[in-house]
Parts: C-alpha cells; sequence; structure tokens
C-alpha cells in the first residue's frame, strides 16, 4: 500500500478506512472491531478516519474499546479525528439545535473527550470538521497551534473547507494545515473543475476524499456501471475497486475514505490499488459522469 506524506513527521495509507458507521453494527463489540481493524492493517491500510459526532458522540469511543483490548493496535495505526459540529445527541444532547463550534473551550473539550474515548495519548491527525461562519480565525488558529504544541495532536487540516475558508485560517496559524477533507467521487466531480483541488494542488496539499462511492448512489447511474463493470471485468476486481482507483489515478494524491461495516467488503478495499486507469479511462469515466463530451 501506497503512503502518502502530509507533514515532515506525519504520512498516511493511502486508502483510509472511515468509521463514520461503526455504530449502525449490529455488532461493536471489541472483538468485531479488532477484526476490522486486522482486515485493513493486512492489506496496509493503517490510517482510520473518525470524527468526536459520528455515531451520535459514540463511535469513537466503540473504536477505543478495541484499543483498550488490544493497546499494541495503537503503535500500528494512524488517528484521525474531526471537531467542530455541535448536535443535540450524546454528551451534547442538551443543545437546542445543531451549530458549529471552533471556540478554544470546544475545541480542547472536544480533543480531550476523542482522547479518552479513544484510549489514546495523541491523535495523529485532528480536523475542523466544516468551516464555522462564526470562527474567529486567530482563536481556532492559535488553539490548533497549541494542541500541536501540547504533543496532543501530530497534525492539524479541515474538512468540507472552500479556498477562502482553508486561507483564512491559514492566515491565523503558525502549525501548516496539512489536509482538506472533502467530499469527491464521480458524483461529486466539481472539484475537479471549480478551484477546490487545484488550490491544493498549488500548495503541494493531498486532500481527502469522503463518499468516494457517492455513499452507493453511485450504482444506481446505469451509464457508469456499464463502464466500471467492463473495466472491473477486464482488470479481475469489483466496480467499487474501480470507481476508487479513478480517485487514486489523479495527480493531486487524493487519499479515499472508504468506510463499511462488512468484513468481506472491507477485505476488499485494497483492490484498488491493483487497477491501472490511463488518460484515456479517466476521462472515459469522467465524460460519463458529468454527462457529457469535455468540451
Amino acid at each position: 500500500m501506497d503512503r502518502i506524506q502530509l507533514s515532515p513527521d506525519l504520512e498516511l495509507s493511502r486508502l483510509i478506512y472511515g468509521m463514520w458507521r461503526i455504530g449502525d453494527d449490529a455488532d461493536t463489540s471489541a472483538r468485531h472491531v479488532h477484526a476490522k481493524i486486522g482486515a485493513c492493517l493486512e492489506q496496509g491500510i493503517t490510517t482510520m478516519d473518525n470524527a468526536d459526532i459520528y455515531g451520535g458522540y459514540a463511535a469513537e469511543a466503540i473504536f477505543g474499546a478495541a484499543l483498550k483490548a488490544s493497546p499494541s493496535l495503537r503503535a500500528k495505526i494512524e488517528i484521525v479525528t474531526k471537531c467542530g459540529i455541535v448536535a443535540p445527541a450524546g454528551r451534547h444532547s442538551a443543545v437546542r439545535g445543531k451549530h458549529y463550534d471552533t471556540s478554544a473551550e470546544h475545541i480542547t473539550a472536544s480533543v480531550e473527550a476523542s482522547l479518552r474515548d479513544m484510549a489514546t495519548d495523541y491523535v495523529d491527525l485532528l480536523l475542523i470538521h466544516r468551516p464555522d461562519p462564526f470562527m474567529d480565525p486567530d482563536v481556532t488558529g492559535s488553539t490548533l497551534d497549541a494542541l500541536v504544541e501540547s504533543g496532543k495532536v501530530r497534525a492539524v487540516g479541515v474538512s468540507n473547507f472552500r479556498p477562502w475558508d482553508f486561507s483564512l485560517l491559514q492566515s491565523s496559524m503558525e502549525q501548516q494545515l496539512v489536509t482538506n477533507q472533502i467530499e469527491i467521487s464521480l458524483l461529486a466531480a466539481d472539484v475537479f473543475t471549480n478551484g477546490d483541488l487545484a488550490y491544493l494542488q498549488e500548495r503541494a496539499i493531498a486532500p481527502m476524499a469522503w463518499s468516494p462511492l457517492a455513499g452507493g448512489k453511485l450504482f444506481q447511474n446505469a451509464g457508469l456501471m456499464a463502464i466500471l463493470e467492463r473495466i472491473a471485468g477486464e482488470q479481475g476486481v469489483d466496480p467499487t475497486a474501480v470507481a476508487v482507483a479513478w480517485l487514486l489515478a489523479h495527480p493531486a494524491s487524493i487519499l479515499p475514505v472508504l468506510g463499511t461495516n462488512n468484513l468481506d467488503r472491507i477485505r476488499k478495499i485494497g483492490d484498488a490499488a491493483k487497477v491501472s486507469i490511463d488518460r484515456e479511462t479517466w476521462f472515459e469515466l469522467y465524460t460519463a459522469a458529468i454527462g457529457k463530451p469535455v468540451p
């Protein structure tokens, strides 16, 4: 499995296991979660993506139970988590409504809760989950800097930020924002032309891609599926692997985040790295995705 260097002292596996729905599994035992992590590690997938809000603020604790049961796992993986969304669930059940909070108090408290729930002394990568229209960049930036300096967080980045949001926060920081986790898939291909990806490429910042299979909607598109199935048949993989390989082929060094609770599917995540996508094939899929030839 290839690895991507996000900062001088942090690299992630090119494919990332996402834990958004880990709490939806019928079996959330430490044993079963350990099996999922093990299936990832067998393929060289060492990076696990989480967030404080996932599973109604329960996903980190489910993951942490597996780390408590097998402490040696921590040294074999990189943990990504996020904060900044506050919703009326779990430990925030008393709030009146969903909102964003990028204050020093909230970010610091969220990181402390994440460390406790995931049974770890540090997070490898902390992301601000969504741009906050009420953000004070000086406060948010200095808080992220302090967390890195404390050793509780190795590196920081953002998620769902537009270029101007990214620039605003970065302008108030000493640490570098090392990634932006954004939606990228064959059905969310605007990033290739709207400036989001170009902004990151210009700065040599590798993006993370959430929902790389468009939440399953990809497989409801008959035209795309015909092409994906043809390529999959030629290369001996599932169409899912081809759709992910389409992202891997792009020169922006995209890191897809893939989440599934099915062990058999987890064991096949790495197949995407086996698929060859040349320029003509990339554009064949792209034009099918946007529904028209390129100009």
